[in-house]
């Protein structure tokens, strides 16, 4: 039976921890056109480590370095690379939140604790997730500051390319853990089942995965879990678990309001994307019909496309982010669709693959 939903308003921030926070902000900032508002190191009281915190629409990215080769964030780093770390939710009471969370077998990892400055007060608490992700729960309304206590806000001259906010957040399990996950999300936040993929929708020649997806009520927050299935070769999500040592966040799934102009921006500035064969645009008319974009268009960025009952969606896949064949990012327009891609994922596998293979391991 399914719990009470936790009253999860939305998500808050995606904390990712880096070897050289500095470095990256200026990846994420030139690169992706997110603009850094706050900061937060020794020069502003923490002693420990530094945070950038990143900003572009909705969408609010902590990028934290550890100075201490003692860290636990250095040793996140060192085990996993470059990865996210938290994914932090907004609630409006996180005390309550947290003790219902832990009554329902959620694990502590921090318990509500209150941060104050001139600002107000910052409240949360945090609980564990699959592998060493965190999910921290935040409650804002009598804090008035840039971010938290500790930070200071930073003028930063990011160039927006479109990015609106988190769509849904992708994990990847160990082999037979995913309905364990589904299960926590169903009975610890009490979200649902919003749809379930298997390994004959989501398989090529060679590699296959398991997914089912879980939300809120409101959709605010969606977390798709994938697990490898057996295949001829190894899977990429085997993958991304052999080179990320476990469990952890596969990819952010970023919305835009125009994804051709988004993609056209971010190919100038040097991001690159999987590639898509061009027979997949040639059946293109047949397989989704009538759409506003020009196949052209599409066909010249290699942005995909995908319908449902409800209307139909675009969507594109960045290489990884780090060296590691582990974190990047979806970037997606929907059209009134509420799909993942089903239609897609033949040509995305098979783009993975081709990836893989470059990396000697497919």
């Amino acid at each position: 039976m399914e719990s009470e939903v936790l009253p999860i308003e939305g998500i808050d921030y995606v904390e990712i921890y880096v070897g050289n926070a500095k470095q990256a902000s200026y990846f994420y900032q030139n690169g992706f056109g997110f603009t850094p508002i706050a900061f937060a190191g020794p020069e502003t009281g923490v002693k420990d480590k530094t945070s950038y915190l990143m900003q572009q629409g909705d969408i609010r990215l902590l990028l934290t370095t550890s100075l201490n080769p003692d860290h636990p964030i250095s040793r996140f780093v060192l085990t996993h690379g470059d990865g996210v770390a938290d994914i932090a939710l907004r609630v409006k009471d996180t005390e309550w939140t947290y003790k219902e969370a832990i009554k329902r077998g959620a694990k502590g990892i921090r318990a509500p604790t209150s941060l104050k400055d001139e600002h107000g007060v910052l409240k949360g608490s945090a609980i564990s997730a699959y592998g060493d992700t965190v999910h921290t729960f935040i409650e804002r309304d009598e804090y008035n500051g840039v971010f938290a206590p500790g930070f200071v806000p930073i003028k930063g001259n990011g160039e927006p390319v479109g990015l609106q906010r988190v769509d849904h957040v992708v994990a990847n399990v160990e082999e037979g853990k995913m309905d364990y996950w589904v299960e926590f999300y169903g009975k610890v936040f009490g979200f649902s089942q919003l749809i379930s993929f298997d390994d004959k929708d989501i398989s090529t020649e060679y590699s296959a995965l398991r997914s089912k997806v879980m939300r809120n009520p409101s959709g605010t927050v969606k977390f798709p879990i994938n697990e490898p299935a057996k295949g001829k070769r190894k899977s990429q999500i085997q993958e991304y678990l052999d080179y990320f040592k476990g469990a952890g966040v596969q990819h952010l799934a970023i919305s835009t309001d125009n994804l051709i102009a988004t993609v056209s921006r971010l190919q100038q500035r040097g991001i690159e994307f999987l590639n898509t064969p061009d027979s997949y645009y040639a059946e293109l008319p047949k397989r989704v019909g009538g759409i506003s974009e020009r196949i052209d268009d599409l066909k010249k960025l290699r942005i995909l496309v995908d319908k449902d009952e409800k209307g139909y969606m675009l969507q594109i896949f960045t290489k990884p982010l780090q060296d590691r064949p582990t974190l990047f990012f979806e970037l997606i327009q929907r059209r009134g669709s509420e799909s993942f891609g089903k239609g897609n994922f033949k040509a995305l596998f098979e783009s993975i693959e081709q990836e893989q293979a470059k990396r000697g391991n497919l």
